[in-house]
């Protein structure tokens, strides 16, 4: 893989957009935009206070971003502000994290249910939360052991979620209010861990592991399909490109924040696969 950019504090949330990877650096709380070709890095967005997490676009080009630790939904208009599009403190159990957002502008949120960076951590089950374009917010799940990223299919008919405490990925069938049923275990990951995630025109997903490295490509039933490795740990990756036959792959030394924001060691590494990406995000 080659380094397309690096020096940063922890990246999360990759997106292809407009020829740019666009994600979030945690700890300086903006959203980057990349260019692949020369690694020039630009702001999108800077949060005041807090990290932004899961990134996607309402139809009339409008950005969304999780902002973390307020679990809130939030939206930049067009004069480069940002206002609450969801206020879900009261439906997430603790920060929030990755999301995807639909093509009619339905956003589906998921958090960590528990503090994953306390002294003894106690793991504990979190909601996916439904957002509909005009905000309103609604809890689809309640039993998510750590919902992180999320791929819509291309038909809009299903959603696949990475499950980072349960080592696997679960499918849900999206209804035509944008609701969900029928979950199902789409692939059982084993020993490996899901992080954020993406889609391909084959239907497999790639996913990140953040404990063992590597990017992997998986087929629905649970079929290890390909392996990338890494020489540290992966949290996110995306297909992008003009083809969107580049693989991006979000890595660092650590994501936590006693130690990530002084180490800088969060980059985006990028190497050529057969597959192009397909789907939202």
């Amino acid at each position: 893989m080659r380094i397309v950019t690096d020096g940063h504090t922890f990246l999360e949330g990759p997106r292809w957009r407009d020829g740019r990877l666009v994600m979030s650096d945690f700890f300086t709380g903006r959203v980057l935009s990349v260019d692949p070709a020369s690694g020039e890095v630009e702001t999108v967005v800077q949060l005041d206070g807090d990290w932004p997490s899961g990134l996607g676009w309402l139809p009339d080009g409008r950005l969304l971003v999780v902002s973390m630790q307020r679990r809130q939904l939030l939206r930049q208009e067009p004069d480069g502000g940002l206002v609450v599009h969801a206020d879900l403190s009261e439906l997430a159990s603790f920060h929030c994290n990755d999301m995807v957002v639909d093509a009619t502008g339905r956003a589906y949120v998921g958090n960590f249910g528990f503090d994953l960076n306390a002294p003894d951590p106690q793991p504990a089950q979190a909601e996916l939360i439904r957002v509909d374009p005009d905000g309103t917010a609604t809890v689809e799940d309640d039993d998510m052991a750590f919902p992180n990223g999320s791929v819509v299919t291309p038909d809009g008919s299903t959603l696949i979620v990475g499950q980072s405490m349960g080592s696997d990925l679960v499918a849900f069938t999206i209804g035509a209010d944008g609701s969900l049923s029928d979950r199902r275990v789409w692939a059982d990951l084993g020993e490996l861990v899901p992080d954020g995630i993406c889609l391909d025109a084959e239907g497999a997903v790639w996913f990140a592991d953040p404990r063992v490295g590597g990017v992997h490509r998986v087929a629905e039933g649970g079929e290890l399909l390909q392996t990338v490795d890494t020489d540290r740990p992966a949290f996110a990756c995306m297909l992008g490109g003009d083809e969107r036959r580049t693989l991006f792959a979000l890595t660092s030394a650590s994501s936590h924040p006693d130690a990530a924001p002084e180490a800088r060691s969060a980059r985006v590494e990028a190497v050529e696969v057969d597959v192009p990406g397909a789907g939202l995000p």
